[in-house]
Formats: structure tokens, C-alpha cells, sequence
């Protein structure tokens, strides 16, 4: 009678998936267990199914993609087309989604043992991890939009992303020649270490070099019970600062869905944008553009950084070698919801007719 997988797993006292793991060289297996199955299996004269075999194989081409803030739409068109290029050629796609206060590379060591990866891509997440910790990620892995990272030498990894912190100056630089003196920003997570500390410390950075006081009231963080980089995120922190008595004249806000969630607060409290408030974005959604007034925004050049992202994904996979990185750079696009302070109708001046809350006058 023919030696099966299950008689081989009985004889060691095993299970049958520790028999798999010994056959497939699985990292997550005792030594001396591998040992005894592959001898088991020598003496028996064992030959594994071999459609098992390929169908293994197959489950191993798989490419992760760890996403964390993945109810920002940017995001969201980065994974499709990732995606697409992952499927044409062949491999299989997984997608993961990172809650803020997780550990991405944590969770992508966890992956890499379930299901065998070939590569990851990061998106979003922290930006500046040890290289301790980097060295842990045994398969090729790209970091795509998660800030600009100096990856050691050795490390089959690369980076692909916009400068956040210098795009995120050029936004306040903007503001501040403009004339506006007093900026708010509407941020990330209080505490967050990824692109929203980045994007901070361009606009601190920015009021800085124009002699601008930063007023650490105008510093305004997400909600944690509430989606991330969301339009209720951006609506509820701005409902906030508007009910309290601080002066300013702009709102910066480090995602489109925050600009446009800041902007219908501003609106139902009776404000009129630019004329009471000018309001900025990041990201370069299409959605800024539609909205009413159309809202200014640093564009991401995201079809650029997702090409850029897999063809090096793949190319590590076939070498086992590491792609030098690459910063793109992101465009300002100037739009109806900024205008100069001098032609700005000063702060909070109501409007004559309360009906008609809501509608944008040039």
C-alpha cells in the first residue's frame, strides 16, 4: 500500500500540517522535528502528492500590501493600481489593512509566516523604522507613500514617495505669502510618527521662516473614534475650533477628506470661504476639484509612485537585490478656496442672510 502524507505524520507523532511545513522548509518548525519527518519520510520511500506540491507553489506567489489608513481614497487608488500590475503578472494579491496603532512591520512578519509571501508593499505607516527592525523582513518590500526612508545597505527594500515635509512647507510657505499671518492645521493622530508628524514639521517649519508664532491652539489633531484622514475627521475637529474664540485666517488641512469636511463647518456656522477663511488640502483627489468652491491642494503624483512602487517590487523579487528609491514631487495646485488676507472680509463676520449658508460667493 502507498505511504501517505497522514501515515508519515503518524509515525513521527505529528500533524499532518507539520509534515507539510518539514516538506516545504517552513521557517516556523522545529529542527530536530525536520529532522525526524524528512527521515521518516527517506526510509518510507515517500514521494509528496505532487499536485500538493504546485498548488503550494502557487499559494507562495503572493504579494501583500499593508495599508494603514485605508479609508483615505488616495490610498485607495494606489491598491487598484497596484493591484492590476500584480495580477498581470501573475502573482497573487492580499490585501491587509494596519490600524494606526499597530506595528506594520509586526503584522507583515505574521504574513510573511502565513502566507509565504514573495514581497510586500507598505502604504502609508511609519517612516522611519530601525534597521534592526527592517533586517527582520526576510522577502523584497517596498515603501510606498510612507515618507522618505534611508534603508541600509543590504536591505532588499526600497522607497518610493513625495517629500512630506517639504510639500507640506510649500502648502504653509503659500499661505504665508498670501499674507496670512495666523494658519491652522488640522493634523494626524496626536502622537502619530508616520506622514502626519512629517507634514507637521513642514508647517512648523514654514511659519518659522516667516516670522509667524506657532500657536500650538491652531495645532488641531484627529479623532481617534472617528475614521481617519476622513471628512467627518476633517468636520468634527474644525466644528471644534470654530466654537472657540481664536483668530485666524486659513486652515491647512494634511488630506483633501479633512479640507473638505473643515469646509462644510465653516460653512454651517455661517462663514464664507476664502472670504472669512482660505482652505488648503494635500493630496490632489479629484474630489477637490468638483467641490464647491474647488479647493487648492498639493497633488500626489500617485500613478507615477504605484508604477515605480511594483516594477521595483518585482525586480527585487527576481534578483534579491535592492532598488535605489526615488522622491517625486508634488504640485500645487491654486484654486478658489485661497485668496490673498487683504481681500479676505475679516474673521468671523456673519452673514447678512442666514439661508443662505452653504452657498460659496466669489
Amino acid at each position: 500500500m502507498e505511504t501517505t502524507i497522514k501515515d508519515i505524520a503518524r509515525k513521527c507523532g505529528v500533524a499532518v500540517s507539520t509534515v507539510s511545513r518539514a516538506i516545504n522548509n517552513h521557517p516556523d518548525i522545529n529542527p530536530r522535528t525536520r529532522e525526524l519527518v524528512l527521515q521518516t519520510i527517506a526510509e518510507h520511500n515517500y514521494v509528496p502528492n505532487n499536485s500538493a506540491r504546485n498548488l503550494k507553489r502557487t499559494a507562495s506567489r503572493t504579494i501583500a500590501i499593508l495599508v494603514k489608513g485605508i479609508s483615505n481614497p488616495l490610498f485607495s487608488a494606489l491598491v487598484q493600481m497596484i493591484e492590476k500590475e500584480i495580477s498581470r503578472n501573475k502573482y497573487n494579491f492580499f490585501l491587509q489593512h494596519v490600524d494606526e496603532l499597530q506595528d506594520e512591520i509586526d503584522v507583515a512578519l505574521e504574513l510573511i509566516k502565513e502566507k509565504r509571501l514573495k514581497g510586500i508593499v507598505f502604504l502609508g505607516g511609519y517612516f522611519s523604522h530601525s534597521k534592526e527592525k527592517l533586517k527582520q523582513l526576510n522577502v523584497p518590500f517596498v515603501l510606498s507613500t510612507a515618507g522618505i526612508q534611508r534603508l541600509e545597505d543590504g536591505t532588499v527594500g526600497s522607497c518610493f514617495s513625495v517629500d512630506d515635509q517639504a510639500e507640506s512647507y510649500k502648502m504653509t510657505d503659500f499661505l504665508c505669502r498670501l499674507g496670512h499671518q495666523r494658519i491652522a492645521i488640522l493634523g494626524a493622530l496626536e502622537g502619530d510618527l508616520s506622514i502626519g508628524r512629517l507634514r507637521l514639521l513642514g508647517y512648523r517649519e514654514a511659519l518659522i521662516e516667516h516670522g509667524r508664532s506657532v500657536d500650538e491652539r491652531l495645532i488641531r489633531y484627529m479623532k481617534e473614534d472617528i475614521p481617519s484622514y476622513s471628512m467627518q475627521n476633517g468636520y468634527e475637529v474644525m466644528k471644534e475650533l470654530l466654537e472657540e474664540d481664536l483668530s485666524f485666517t486659513a486652515v491647512y488641512a494634511i488630506s483633501d477628506m479633512q479640507a473638505i469636511g473643515a469646509c462644510k463647518a465653516i460653512f454651517q456656522k455661517g462663514y464664507r470661504i476664502p472670504d472669512d477663511f482660505a482652505v488648503a488640502g494635500f493630496d490632489g483627489l479629484p474630489d477637490t476639484y468638483y467641490y464647491e468652491p474647488s479647493i487648492t491642494t498639493i497633488k500626489q503624483p500617485v500613478e507615477d509612485i504605484a508604477k515605480a512602487s511594483i516594477q521595483a517590487l518585482f525586480h527585487m523579487i527576481k534578483d534579491k537585490e535592492a532598488v535605489p528609491g526615488k522622491v517625486f514631487a508634488g504640485h500645487l495646485f491654486e484654486r478658489e478656496s485661497t485668496a490673498r488676507a487683504s481681500e479676505t472680509g475679516g474673521l468671523y463676520v456673519k452673514r447678512r442672510n442666514e439661508t443662505e449658508t452653504g452657498r460659496y460667493f466669489k
